[in-house]
């Protein structure tokens, strides 16, 4: 397949249009449209479909574009490697805000060391978030909590995780889901694989909470909680780190609930700037027993 091809094609995506990429391309528009005809009459599919002024992707050139992107990048990293001899590039990292605050400052710090001449733009979010975000290629691997969806996504086990329930000091213990009956909930909004957890474990205990607030950020829930508000969910090692977390009480979840796995994930082959970032990764077996 024609790198050229790919190039013109990922500009008309990215602009929106064949005007804008052929003014992009320094081309005519006609010379654009012949060349996005002949891929499209190549693959035997249409790329695009029309709405309004502007084109958007079929699924058929929604997956050419994630192999697109990672051809055109190969290509741009083959061309500097075999001129300097060093990996270059820059890996744009989605992550949960407790694995972005707690796990990743060494990681970041020794792939800066190891491999100057990359770059990571990192952004977090919540597990869905970020799976939606690889899904479009606006990233290129995610760090996302169990549970979700594989589908057709590459995974790497990479940390378990310890989750706590977290209540205001001075409030009674929590020894079971039937003690949160009725009360607030303090979670991050849905699409929260911890959050997840916790409500299919009161569904299944046919517990109810009385009202479920959504914050963005574990700060603002950790606040929250310790002003007495409700009962949160979060990650031990993230407590550990925020402002307030001594001003909660921590209340042990049941064995299959209180270990949450970690994963690595990404669309197709890892690219060089990926592959260096999971060198310097810790290796969990797929398998491994949880603790009980």
């Amino acid at each position: 397949m024609d790198l050229d091809d790919l190039h013109i094609f990922r500009c008309v995506v990215r602009e929106g249009g064949i005007a804008r990429a052929a003014s992009r391309l320094n081309r005519v528009p006609s010379n654009v449209t012949t060349r996005m005809k002949q891929l499209e009459d190549r693959l035997g599919v249409s790329l695009f479909r029309r709405q309004g002024r502007t084109l958007t992707l079929t699924e058929s050139g929604r997956i050419l574009l994630g192999h697109a992107d990672r051809l055109l990048e190969m290509a741009d990293l083959a061309e500097q490697e075999v001129a300097s001899g060093a990996v270059r590039g820059t890996l744009r990292l989605g992550s949960l805000e407790s694995t972005a605050g707690a796990r990743l400052p060494p990681l970041l710090s020794s792939f800066h060391l190891q491999f100057p001449e990359m770059s990571i733009e990192l952004q977090s979010g919540i597990t869905d978030v970020l799976l939606r975000m690889l899904d479009r290629h606006e990233i290129d691997a995610a760090f996302v909590a169990e549970p979700f969806e594989l589908g057709r996504l590459s995974s790497l086990p990479v940390y378990d995780e310890e989750l706590t329930l977290i209540s205001a000091k001075g409030d009674s213990r929590i020894r079971g889901a039937q003690d949160l009956d009725g009360k607030t909930i303090v979670v991050f909004p849905h699409g929260c694989s911890y959050r997840r957890r916790l409500t299919e474990w009161l569904a299944a205990e046919g517990v109810t909470p009385g009202r479920i607030l959504e914050f963005g950020s574990y700060h603002a829930i950790v606040a929250c909680v310790a002003a007495a508000t409700g009962v949160g969910i979060i990650s031990a090692e993230m407590l550990d780190r925020a402002v307030l977390g001594t001003e909660v009480q921590r209340h042990p979840l049941p064995g299959k609930l209180r270990i949450n796995r970690t994963h690595l994930v990404w669309s197709g082959d890892a690219s060089p700037p990926l592959q260096a970032l999971m060198s310097l990764l810790p290796r969990l077996s797929a398998n491994k027993r949880r603790r009980s």
